[in-house]
């Protein structure tokens, strides 16, 4: 059997897990998310569903993961439940298609740290023609894959846990600089308005959907990564302590991305904040132009070390995405670490090129697929990320709380929960963890991917059949 190695202290699991749910969730989807929201109300949605919601899912993954020390499928055999391992097949599956997407949008972002450095302020304007450009973007792609297969072969504490305690570090330093420095431009109080201030006449069931959809995407929950990261975890750390500052470091850093981005909006828009319902491109094509008021030495600086950030925030993500399927490869198929990341990595790229020519470049995966309803087609990259990310990952979340609640059940939940927190069992905690994934998370979970399936593939609302 391979060595699997483990986290060497408490504070490099955190950071490693919150890096983990830290990536272009949090400072690329997030504030788009919430551009088109409309601002505060949806914030204030997705803050709730974090901790009520999410929190519990968390829990439970790294509990799983902790007492079987195996992978997302090892784990419910580990347990003794081969039958329920469909469950973890799914989160791998879930993890193999978003990084094929996801790090192609992290070459965008690397490239336009490139950009940005030779001044290239017109790339915003340019967004449609750079994405066609698939021999560049996709050797951004390929320095990108090259370097979180790097980081990952070098196994837990040498390679993921070293990378988290720089990169992390580093992405909240850049984070708060910029959002200082944008705090003081022309119309930043606007900004803030819309980001803190809701009209909760703006809630929708869309937006509350998205919202949803948003706090389990960024903590990337129902696709087995906090199971495979927990499988490393000590017997000794108290898992609700660290669960709670991951939630809380990846609701913070999605926070201050809000108070970076929508000053910047607000800045280049004259207080208007008409770009912030652009949707994917409203960092890529928007923010460029806000740089570039700034001057040609000073946007230089500002707007490449955002585009730097941005790359930092999506390699710790791309660093977790591939750790799942190769502890499954070492775990299960008995491979070596470095020869399973190479292979996995070569794998998921090769899956990820239509997401990479879908972009106007190819007709066929540009226009891959019309839903049902629907008046334009979907693009191919588009298409995974609502079948992944929007799909599988809430139904992923859904089965792995109830098989926990019913199967494993929750009373074998709470021992292993209390291992490292010997104050858990009779705490109110414990008992709303319990309520949860017995009641709370697979009501909501399951409301969630019916209503997902049925809106983005069907274009049949739950609200306007039952309102």
């Amino acid at each position: 059997m391979a060595s699997r190695g483990g986290f060497s202290s408490k504070i490099g699991f955190i950071l490693a897990a919150a890096g983990s749910a830290v990536g272009l969730g949090n400072i690329w989807k997030f504030p788009f998310e919430v551009g088109e929201g409309g601002g505060a109300a949806f914030v204030f949605v997705y803050l709730v569903f974090c901790f009520i919601l999410c929190f519990p899912v968390m829990l439970t993954e790294i509990a799983m993961g902790r007492k079987t020390s195996k992978n997302p499928v090892g784990a419910f055999n580990a347990l003794g439940y081969k039958k329920w391992n469909f469950i973890g097949k799914l989160g791998i599956l879930s993890g193999f298609l978003i990084l094929s997407f996801y790090n192609v949008v992290a070459g965008w972002a690397f490239g336009y740290f490139i950009e940005m450095l030779s001044g290239n302020f017109e790339i915003g304007n340019q967004f449609g023609d750079y994405t066609k450009d698939v021999y560049k973007v996709g050797g951004y792609a390929v320095v990108f894959m090259i370097s979180t297969a790097f980081i990952v072969s070098k196994g837990i504490s040498g390679g993921i846990e070293k990378a988290s305690k720089i990169l992390m570090p580093t992405l909240i330093i850049m984070i708060i600089g910029i959002v200082i420095y944008s705090l003081t431009l022309p119309h930043a109080i606007d900004g803030l308005s819309f980001y803190l201030v809701p009209d909760f006449s703006k809630l929708t069931a869309k937006v509350i959907g998205s919202a949803m959809g948003q706090a389990f995407f960024s903590l990337s929950l129902g696709m087995g990564a906090l199971i495979t990261y927990g499988s490393y975890v000590g017997k000794k750390d108290n898992i609700v302590t660290s669960a709670a500052f991951i939630t809380l470091t990846d609701v913070g850093i999605a926070f201050i991305a809000g108070l970076m981005m929508f000053p910047l909006v607000s800045y280049l828009t004259e207080g208007t904040m008409e770009g912030a319902g652009q949707g994917a491109g409203l960092i890529f094509a928007v923010l460029p132009g806000a740089f570039e008021s700034l001057g040609p030495v000073f946007g230089v600086i500002i707007g490449s070390a955002f585009f730097l950030l941005l790359s930092f925030a999506a390699l710790t993500s791309t660093v977790s995405l591939l750790e799942v399927p190769v502890a499954y490869a070492v775990d299960e198929l008995n491979l070596r670490r470095t020869k399973a990341v190479w292979i996995v990595a070569a794998i998921i790229f090769i899956i990820g090129l239509p997401s990479l020519v879908g972009n106007g470049y190819s007709e066929f995966f540009t226009n891959f697929i019309t839903y049902f309803g629907a008046e334009q087609p979907t693009d191919f990259m588009t298409f995974i990320g609502h079948l992944a990310s929007d799909t599988f990952l809430p139904l992923g979340g859904c089965l792995i709380v109830i098989f926990a609640a019913y199967v494993w059940k929750k009373e074998n939940l709470s021992e292993e929960i209390s291992s490292g927190y010997e104050g858990y069992k009779g705490s109110i905690i414990e008992k709303y963890i319990n309520f949860a994934i017995t009641v709370f998370c697979p009501i909501v979970l399951a409301i969630m991917f019916i209503s997902t399936v049925l809106s983005k593939f069907f274009n049949i609302s739950l609200a306007d059949i039952f309102l």
